[in-house]
């Protein structure tokens, strides 16, 4: 029998060598090492363990590998990949490699031919150093992904100019030092993700001149110091997933950090396409992995989850779990877009600004753990897609609003406001009788002042930090077309550490 007729067989038509070969989800193990044709190679959860073949180094015409989700071992070793001229996308993620080594001096990584690579090694056991070799791909490499390993030390410090990188995550590593500045000369890049690491730098002002940069995650690190107001003219201008949450930022927030984000002041909510790194990318018509759409983890009601889509539409910012002081600024209002706004667990002060109630695609808004003080803006009741609000354990005054989307919200999103009164708390507003909050000595994000029964239960009910890009998207989010929703995402438990909280 002919096997070009096999099911997971594409043959070429003229010579009848065949170039796919889909093994997903099969317990095929078969040698492929003599298929010098073939061109595609898919064998994703295909049970496979032990170390890499050495065949797959003949496999010279080989333009997409995957080998996810299967149970190798061992070493990766760049040289083999390199020689692979027509490569162009390499997914060995969620196996069990341990190390990534490049062995050969004599291989010249700039000079390499491939074409459009994406690299693909997350969710393993990978340890050391990152190679330095990773920033040298120049014309090559789209995509790097190492996110979810055990990579050591600095990020490295070479990426040279003119380079096509639109992706790099390298979250959830033990990654150290400073940012190197020559990642400003990734002018194409769109999603940076350094997130749940230990990098220790002030704010990386050299970012903001990429003028693509869409996705901005570094929650979970050691930055530290004042977002100076003089070095924000103009930067960011694509910018509209913004995390600093859980780092050590200090001083006012910047008005010019929310002036200069004009790609969240207006949202086009017809757009339905999703973030992705390749466009026009077709082999042999497996083009449903080629487009790799960009993918963020958020914590949703407490579950750390994975989101395999990003909509072009979404926006959010989460500023939280530091110590940003003063008052927040009129024009946050001045933003459109975000469905998403955390600010919770700083030292703000001042009243909620009215303003606020211009975000008219605000789903969820977090204010929680500061120090404001005032009432609570009538405006607010405008948010008609508010779904989630948290203002609790701030110094708040006077009625709640009622009405609309305020009758969704129950005790726990005012909780700690003792000058709060109306439903849904127990106070009524006709006989409130003055109470004093209690004083706060501290101004760390680490001790609010409140009581520690309080605290514990700010942790247990997962308020304000570990808010990431937002409280939820699969509830909320997108919450007017949940239907739509469940069939379009694929939505599962993260099998990653769990982050790590400095």
């Amino acid at each position: 029998m002919d096997c070009c007729f096999w099911e997971g067989i594409w043959c070429d038509h003229d010579t009848g060598h065949v170039i796919s070969l889909d093994l997903s989800s099969s317990y095929l193990l078969a040698s492929i090492g003599m298929l010098s044709s073939l061109e595609v190679l898919l064998a994703g959860n295909c049970n496979f363990s032990g170390l890499l073949p050495p065949s797959l180094g003949n496999l010279t015409n080989l333009q997409m590998l995957t080998l996810d989700n299967n149970s190798f071992t061992g070493t990766v070793e760049i040289d083999t990949f390199l020689e692979l001229k027509y490569l162009k996308d390499l997914v060995l993620s969620e196996n069990n490699f341990s190390l990534l080594i490049k062995t050969r001096k004599s291989t010249n990584v700039i000079s390499a031919k491939l074409e459009t690579l994406g690299l693909d090694l997350s969710h393993n056991n990978l340890n050391g150093m990152i190679p330095q070799c990773i920033g040298n791909f120049s014309n090559s490499l789209v995509v790097l992904n190492l996110q979810r390993n055990n990579f050591k030390g600095p990020i490295p410090p070479t990426w040279v100019a003119g380079n096509n990188l639109k992706v790099i995550q390298l979250g959830e590593n033990y990654l150290k030092g400073k940012l190197p500045r020559s990642l400003a000369n990734c002018r194409m890049l769109e999603f940076l993700d350094l997130g749940n690491n230990l990098i220790k730098d002030t704010f990386p002002y050299s970012l903001g001149t990429l003028p693509r940069l869409k996705i901005l995650i570094l929650h979970f690190n050691k930055f530290c110091g004042a977002i100076s107001v003089l070095k924000l003219d103009s930067l960011f201008p694509n910018l509209q997933i913004i995390d600093l949450s859980h780092n050590g930022f200090v001083g006012l927030l910047p008005t010019k950090f929310f002036n200069v984000w004009s790609a969240m002041a207006d949202v086009d909510k017809e757009n339905t396409k999703y973030l992705h790194a390749y466009d026009n990318y077709d082999l042999n018509g497996f083009n449903r992995f080629a487009s790799y759409p960009y993918s963020i983890t958020i914590t949703n009601k407490g579950v750390k989850m994975e989101y395999d889509k990003v909509l072009e539409i979404f926006s959010a910012i989460d500023l939280s779990c530091n110590k940003f002081e003063g008052e927040i600024p009129d024009v946050v209002g001045s933003l459109k877009g975000p469905q998403l706004l955390n600010l919770s667990n700083n030292i703000l002060v001042g009243p909620i600004p009215p303003t606020l109630g211009n975000l008219k695609n605000l789903e969820a808004l977090d204010l929680s753990v500061n120090k404001l003080t005032g009432g609570i803006p009538m405006q607010l009741t405008q948010l008609n897609f508010l779904e989630v609000f948290n203002v609790s354990h701030n110094h708040l005054t006077g009625p709640i609003p009622q009405g609309k989307q305020f009758d969704t919200f129950d005790n726990s999103s005012f909780d700690g406001n003792f000058g709060l009164c109306g439903l849904p708390l127990s106070s009524k507003c006709d006989n409130l009788k003055a109470s004093s909050p209690p004083s706060s000595t501290s101004k760390g994000n680490g001790d609010s002042g409140l009581p520690a029964e309080i605290g514990w239960k700010i942790v247990a009910l997962g308020y304000g930090c570990g808010f990431l890009v937002g409280v939820v998207i699969g509830n909320i989010v997108f919450a007017r077309t949940h239907e739509w929703l469940m069939r379009t995402y694929r939505i599962r438990l993260s099998r990653g550490r769990r982050m790590r909280r400095f």
